[in-house]
């Protein structure tokens, strides 16, 4: 009889990583639980956590380097011949087009986070910088605007929603899509606490918008709409934080007056919203003492998306909602998630770098433009473009035109069936990994968790695939160069330090893909198989050097020990904290030591923004007579998950992944909940099951993430499980500073499907979960 074994480790599920124990097998996983001692989660979790070995185990998983035959199969091959291979066609591209025609896409995702910074360093080795990833196709105009009000496009908000007595959602449902710790635990207390209100903007009656003091069912598309006539009604009343403003910002006239300006009334109407709500909505902003606001997906793939996270700054700004217990600040960082590249342009799209990086939005015409610098070979890290980016058509179009596509990931995805080579990783759990959305304030996190299953036989941890490509192209010195560096780290880390920097200056060469050197030197080192933590050596050192004493709090460092060993301790601290660790604990009123302007005030006048506001046409909110319905293409629902979720059998409800309709809706095209309908965009037409919904505004349709994908039935046929939704949307119709596509604004009809067609779906359907009831 065999032992089960508990491990401690963390979701990978959403950015949240709460932490988790997970029960070990006869080398399966089997149950999970919440981690109660877990620093930051304390033993939180929700459903979708719990279906986590549904990821490590299924029939999709890679288990052998893939090669394309001419007929378009794919033919196994051994590792050694895989990387030969692929780094004799990097290259012959390399030699002919430079490194500009290299991008990676994805690079940390799918649940496969610390492989990122390696591939980052065998691009940056190769001369390119382009990456796109699922950043740029949601956050990039937040960033953006960021960048022009705190100085930094990584200078990023944080939430307090623990303290709060007013939260503000905007554009998300956390009571699902979660966000932020614990999520679920605080709405119940802040429903329960007659202290204590939530206000909830958004289209539809949401989990969490049944919660709410006060829920704004806001059309679909005028979210800048409201939120200007919510700030107009703040500014003209005088709710607002003169004090706050006087000290902490500049710019404030020009808002001002471009706010007065705003007509307040028909603003609200083009919303849809009631004038005694944007009166009512105002009371309770005034009313508050600490106010957080939550934004999601909602407004940053909506409509004017650049434009609704300018103004949503603008609210907490304004009313001075920021920098105190309770409220929204900014947050430290260990390893940034992205960069500051304020100013940069990409040559062969015109696009704006934010972040350091590209839209997806752009790839396609990056690799089918003529320009001399498109893209021609790319490196697909645990990502599925051919599923998650807008114009499914046209994004698959230039994946096929490459030529060299190399795919690293767990499983067969759309992507990779369309890839030269497949190389298999080891899953999240098979290897050791560590979290890199950090987002919390005073004290902020960081989880380092060791592999708690063997690595299946034939895949490899991406550091390892990386270090051998970098090898193979003469990018990664031999152990006759590392090896001393190596021996450095064995007898201490000062001395390694010491060494490490010697080498960099000596090796300049070697200093982009710095990474896989301290992985393949310090990373032989490191307990419990962690070594693909060194690359966080370098991170330590920033963050101690940044952050020293809100590093001293965090680790309780004696005052003996001196600022220059911060890093170190920090750094041993790291990768010998199993349930993970704070890493920076900060009194409040120091949240502007983390402002990057010269002058650390906050810049509240973006003369690009005011015009934007200046130039809103309420025309824009109404309907298209031929394309009458709204479809949000990506809703975040109980049993969805992004694309590493691939086995069927993990969800518990809404197997196909239903059309959400207004039943009234419903009945106007004579269909029955159930029915498959077909709906129709400019860009495509796909055919789905409905489910009529109550909490749906009429003109509202929703379609769910994480579908889409082909998996083996039964009998070994693959079939597509659930809608496409990329299918239906179009890489034109996106943000014109971010790029960020308008998901959740897509224009569409709808239509009963023909007999044929539903007789089709309903019988890939039943074939489908035939193999999942097996």
């Amino acid at each position: 009889m065999s032992d089960v074994q508990w491990h401690k480790t963390a979701c990978n599920l959403c950015y949240v990583n709460c932490g988790i124990e997970v029960a070990i097998e006869n080398d399966r996983m089997g149950k999970i639980r919440g981690d109660r001692s877990n620093p930051k989660s304390q033993g939180y979790l929700c459903n979708k956590a719990a279906r986590i070995p549904y990821y490590v185990h299924h029939k999709d998983r890679l288990t052998t380097p893939l090669r394309r035959r001419a007929d378009g199969g794919f033919e196994p091959i051994d590792w050694d011949t895989a990387v030969a291979e692929i780094a004799e066609r990097v290259r012959q591209i390399h030699a002919a087009h430079g490194g500009q025609s290299f991008a990676l896409y994805g690079g940390g995702g799918q649940g496969n986070h610390a492989g990122g910074a390696y591939v980052t360093g065998l691009l940056r080795a190769l001369g390119s910088r382009n990456t796109f990833n699922a950043l740029a196709q949601e956050k990039t105009g937040d960033f953006w605007v960021n960048g022009r009000m705190f100085g930094g496009q990584n200078c990023h908000t944080a939430e307090d929603v623990h303290h709060c007595d007013l939260l503000f959602v905007l554009g998300c449902n956390p009571w699902v899509a979660h966000g932020f710790p614990n999520a679920r635990d605080h709405l119940n207390r802040i429903r329960k606490d007659s202290a204590r209100k939530l206000i909830v903007v958004d289209p539809r009656r949401t989990e969490t918008a049944e919660l709410a003091d006060l829920h704004l069912a806001v059309r679909p598309g005028a979210d800048a709409f409201l939120l200007a006539a919510l700030l107009a009604t703040l500014v003209r009343r005088g709710a607002i934080d003169r004090a706050f403003i006087e000290a902490h910002t500049v710019g404030f006239e020009a808002v001002r007056d471009a706010l007065l300006r705003v007509p307040v009334e028909e603003w609200a109407a083009a919303a849809d919203i009631s004038s005694a709500d944007v009166d009512r909505c105002a009371d309770m902003i005034q009313a508050a003492k600490a106010m957080v606001v939550r934004v999601e997906l909602g407004i940053q793939q909506g409509v004017n998306s650049t434009l609704n996270s300018y103004l949503e700054k603008l609210l907490i700004m304004l009313t001075g909602h920021f920098g105190r217990k309770g409220t929204n600040q900014l947050h430290t960082w260990l390893a940034p998630l992205w960069g500051n590249s304020q100013g940069k342009v990409y040559a062969p799209t015109g696009d704006e770098v934010i972040g350091g990086l590209l839209p997806p939005n752009s790839f396609p015409r990056a690799v089918l433009s003529d320009h001399p610098e498109r893209l021609r070979a790319v490196f697909v890290d645990s990502s599925n473009p051919a599923n998650t980016a807008a114009d499914t058509m046209e994004a698959e179009r230039a994946l096929r035109a490459l030529e060299l596509l190399v795919v690293v990931d767990v499983a067969m995805t759309e992507t990779a069936a369309l890839a030269h080579y497949v190389l298999p990783a080891s899953s999240q759990y098979e290897k050791t990994e560590f979290t890199l959305f950090n987002f919390e304030f005073p004290d902020n996190f960081f989880h380092v968790r060791p592999a708690v299953l063997a690595p299946l036989p034939g895949t490899m941890a991406e550091p390892e695939i990386y270090s051998r490509l970098a090898r193979a192209l003469g990018i990664l010195p031999g152990d006759n160069v590392l090896g001393p560096l190596r021996a450095a780290a064995a007898r201490s880390l000062p001395e390694f330090d010491r060494a490490f920097g010697a080498f960099m200056k000596d090796n300049p060469a070697a200093q982009p893909a710095a990474a896989l050197v301290l992985y393949n030197t310090l990373g032989s080192t490191l307990p419990d198989g962690t070594g693909v933590a060194a690359v966080l050596w370098p991170a330590a050192q920033a963050c101690a050097r940044r952050n020293p004493t809100a590093v001293r709090r965090a680790l309780d460092v004696p005052p003996d020990v001196p600022d220059a060993r911060l890093g170190e301790k920090l750094f041993e601290a790291l990768v010998r904290s199993p349930q993970g660790m704070a890493f920076t604990r900060h009194d409040y009123e120091e949240v502007w030591s983390l402002v990057e302007t010269s002058d650390r005030k906050v810049h509240l006048a973006i003369p690009e923004m005011l015009d934007w506001l200046g130039r809103l046409d309420v025309a824009q909110t109404r309907p298209d007579p031929e394309f009458p319905f709204v479809l949000a293409a990506g809703q975040r629902r109980m049993f969805n998950a992004n694309q590493i979720f691939r086995d069927p059998a993990w969800r518990r409800n809404d197997p196909d992944g239903a059309l959400m309709v207004n039943p009234d809706d419903l009945a106007s095209l004579e269909a029955t909940d159930g029915a498959w309908l077909a709906v129709q965009s400019k860009r495509g037409r796909i055919v789905v099951r409905c489910q009529a919904d109550v909490s749906m505004r009429r003109g509202q349709l929703a379609l769910p993430h994480g579908f889409g994908q082909a998996y083996p039935s039964a009998d070994g046929t693959r079939l597509v499980n659930g809608p496409r939704a990329n299918l239906l949307t179009a890489g034109d119709n996106r943000d014109p500073i971010a790029g960020t596509p308008y998901h959740k604004n897509v224009p569409v009809r709808l239509a009963k499907a023909t007999p044929e067609e539903a007789t089709a779906e309903e019988e890939i359907s039943r074939r489908i979960h035939a193999a999942v009831a097996a």
